[in-house]
Parts: C-alpha cells; sequence; structure tokens
C-alpha cells in the first residue's frame, strides 16, 4: 500500500489570501490606474495589440494581488496554489523564518541573506479566519533555530 500523497489528506493549517477583496478602495484605484496607462498606451500607439498585452501583462504583474492564493499546511510540506500554479515544499527545506506583521518569510538560509527574496517563500496573512499567532507557532514547531536566534 503506498503512502497517501498531500493532496490527499487534510491539512493541519489552511488560509486564503485575497488583498484585493479585503482593500477595495486599493483595488479600484489601482484598477483606474492600469486603465489609464492602457488609454495612454492607445493613444500614444494606436494600437489594440500592443494595447492589451500591455494590459495583460500589468494584470499578471499583480496577479497576487488580485487573485487569491490558498496556503495550505501539512505535516511534513506545504503548499501554496496560485491561480494557475502550485508551489509544494517539504519543511527540510527551510532553514529560518522571519515573521512580521504582513506575513512569514521562510528562508533556505540559516542566516540573513539578500538571497532570501528570490529563494525563499514568502506566506502571506489571510484575513478574517487566519490566525497568525497559530501560523507562527506552526512555523516556528517545523523550522528550528539555533540557540543564537539565526
Amino acid at each position: 500500500m503506498e503512502k497517501a500523497d498531500s493532496s490527499d489528506t487534510k491539512p493541519v493549517i489552511e488560509w486564503v489570501s485575497h488583498p484585493a477583496k479585503k482593500r477595495p478602495l486599493v483595488t479600484v484605484l489601482v484598477t483606474v490606474f492600469i486603465l489609464l496607462i492602457a488609454i495612454g498606451i492607445y493613444t500614444w500607439t494606436y494600437s489594440l495589440i500592443f494595447t492589451a498585452l500591455t494590459t495583460m501583462i500589468l494584470i499578471c504583474s499583480l496577479a497576487g494581488f488580485y487573485f487569491p492564493i490558498r496556503y495550505q499546511f501539512f505535516d511534513n510540506n506545504l503548499m501554496i496554489k496560485y491561480t494557475v500554479t502550485t508551489i509544494k515544499k517539504e519543511w527540510s527545506q527551510f532553514r529560518s523564518y522571519y515573521a512580521d506583521k504582513n506575513g512569514v518569510l521562510l528562508s533556505p538560509f540559516p542566516d540573513p541573506s539578500r538571497l532570501e527574496n528570490f529563494r525563499g517563500v514568502f506566506l502571506r496573512y489571510g484575513y478574517g479566519d487566519c490566525d497568525r499567532e497559530k501560523i507562527v507557532h506552526f512555523v516556528k514547531s517545523k523550522i528550528k533555530r539555533d540557540s543564537n536566534g539565526s
């Protein structure tokens, strides 16, 4: 009998982060800004294709803001489900973490590094039913720091 994959088991902690839904005024302002950029591109180039391409690139670059992200913690790994992709990482890949008011950065480095933002994973807190203390406590139990705090 094969071991059950994490997609078949129930997550220990699960939440959704959707900044656009949480901050409607910012969402409206960003959308208006994108529309103004699109109008400006069209009046500058008179090309519908270039305008559409530019608008798609802007929206895709803001996908983490516009579209919900689902986070799932399992005993051995974590899964991050974006709109079109899913990232699955083992807890053993991370050697340190840094919690702040917006989320938790999981780092593959034991000490602070400039590469953390590129190689690490940022877990943005959700809204409503998201328990920040529970998330940080679970991360702390999975990622052991040494005695000097790093």
